[in-house]
């Protein structure tokens, strides 16, 4: 199995700036993209960013500019940089790692932006 271990989230002002992280371990050989999807209470969970094999990326239209996900390929490690956060972005976060097409979830971290 692949487990996922997250950190960073909490609670922030409007126009602040947070870092997680998600570091990935277990039966790990072939990854096909790592990313991060969030879900607010009453809400799908939605796609935030992902990084893909080759270091592709792709981001939410509603956070292009702001956040950036980036990935330690030794460390099998994923990180999303999150800058100028509003009210709107909170959400749990989660990590998710793909692989052979096999999705696979990190717990979820709560991000809370007050105004």
């Amino acid at each position: 199995q692949v487990q996922l271990v997250e950190s960073g989230g909490g609670l922030v002002q409007a126009g602040g700036s947070l870092r997680l992280s998600c570091a990935a371990s277990g039966s790990i050989f072939s990854i096909d993209a790592m990313g991060w999807y969030r879900q607010a209470p009453g809400k799908q969970r939605d796609l935030v960013a992902t990084v893909i094999t080759g270091a592709k990326t792709n981001y939410a239209d509603s956070v292009k500019g702001r956040f950036t996900i980036s990935r330690d390929s030794a460390k099998n490690t994923v990180y999303l940089q999150m800058n100028s956060l509003k009210p709107e972005d909170t959400a749990a976060y989660y990590c998710n790692l793909r692989q052979r097409g096999i999705h696979y979830w990190g717990q979820g971290t709560q991000v809370t932006v007050s105004s």
